[in-house]
């Protein structure tokens, strides 16, 4: 174990997380915080990507919002997550789904991987 990934595993703290992956459609409930004031906040949408490795793992989840693609990356333990939900499983067959980017309606959906 190098020195990085020792510091890493000392600060951050491991949150017990559901195992889901590229394709899946998932809520996660993060908490915001103006001012004094913090409330929780879902974003839900599909992951369309996985990256990193240890402390800095990061996922990224696409919605549409009034016809208007809207993405946002999210580091996986991460203080701010307050929970993440798996609504439904994708079966896709890649790990990257950027072409759903250039996709719009019915063809813009994924399966569902039956379990």
């Amino acid at each position: 174990m190098d020195a990085i990934s020792f510091v890493h595993n000392q600060v951050t703290k491991q949150k017990e997380l559901p195992a889901f992956r590229a394709g899946d459609t998932v809520v996660v409930d993060y908490i915001i915080t103006e001012g004094e004031k913090s409330r929780i906040q879902q974003f839900r949408g599909d992951v369309i990507q996985i990256k990193g490795e240890g402390s800095t793992k990061t996922f990224t989840v696409r919605k549409i919002s009034n016809a208007v693609g809207v993405e946002r990356i999210f580091p996986l333990f991460s203080p701010s997550i307050d929970k993440i939900t798996i609504v439904k499983r994708g079966k896709v067959r890649r790990s990257r789904l950027f072409y759903l980017r250039d996709r719009v309606g019915k063809k813009a959906r994924i399966k569902e991987r039956r379990v």
